[in-house]
C-alpha cells in the first residue's frame, strides 16, 4: 500500500501479545481451553498468541464476514463456516482481529451461548475500536485500543491484500 503510516510496530505488537498472554495464563492456571480463531484476519494474531499460552488447548477456525471487501461493516454478519466441536463444559477463548461495531463479536457470543454450555467463554481481540461500537459488547482481553482509521497489516486486509505486513498501518 502506498503512503502507509505505521501505527503499531512488529515489536510493539509482540510485546503486547506477551503481556495479554500472561494475563490469560494467570486466569486459566493451566486449565485446558478451546481457542477459536476467526478467519481470516485473526490468524497471525492467534498463532502468535497461542504460542505464548501455557495450557493444553484445541485450536479451531471459523469464518465470519461483515465487510464484503469494503472499508465499513455491512451491518450484517454472514457465517461462512461456523463448524465447531462440542464446546460443552470447556473453557472457550475466541480470538478476533478487531472489534469495531461489535456485531460480529455479539453474533459469535450469542451463537456459542445458544448452542453450548461452556465452562467459560472469553473474547480476545488484537484491536478494540470502541469509537465504532453500536452495541455494548466488550472484549475480555485486547492488545490495543484504536481510533477511527481503516487499518491494515498483521492479518488485517484491504480487499485481501496487506495481511502479510508484520506491523499495523493506515493511510493518511
Amino acid at each position: 500500500m502506498e503512503n502507509l503510516k505505521v501505527l503499531f510496530t512488529e515489536e510493539q505488537i509482540q510485546n503486547r501479545i506477551r503481556e495479554v498472554a500472561n494475563e490469560m495464563n494467570d486466569f486459566y492456571k493451566g486449565e485446558e481451553i478451546c481457542a477459536i480463531c476467526v478467519l481470516k484476519g485473526a490468524v497471525m494474531f492467534a498463532t502468535d498468541l497461542i504460542r505464548c499460552l501455557n495450557m493444553p488447548m484445541q485450536l479451531e477456525f471459523i469464518r465470519l464476514s461483515s465487510y464484503n471487501n469494503s472499508h465499513k461493516s455491512s451491518g450484517k454478519v454472514h457465517a461462512v463456516d461456523i463448524s465447531l466441536p462440542d464446546l460443552n463444559d470447556k473453557n472457550v477463548l475466541i480470538i478476533e482481529d478487531i472489534v469495531d461495531t461489535g456485531l460480529t463479536a455479539q453474533f459469535l457470543l450469542d451463537f456459542i451461548k445458544a448452542n453450548f454450555h461452556t465452562k467459560s467463554t472469553k473474547f480476545c481481540s488484537l484491536l478494540d475500536k470502541k469509537i465504532a461500537r453500536v452495541n455494548d459488547v466488550e472484549p475480555d482481553y485486547y492488545c490495543f485500543e484504536v481510533g477511527d482509521k481503516f487499518l491494515v497489516g498483521y492479518g488485517l486486509d484491504e480487499s485481501g491484500y496487506s495481511r502479510n505486513l508484520p506491523y499495523i498501518g493506515y493511510k493518511e
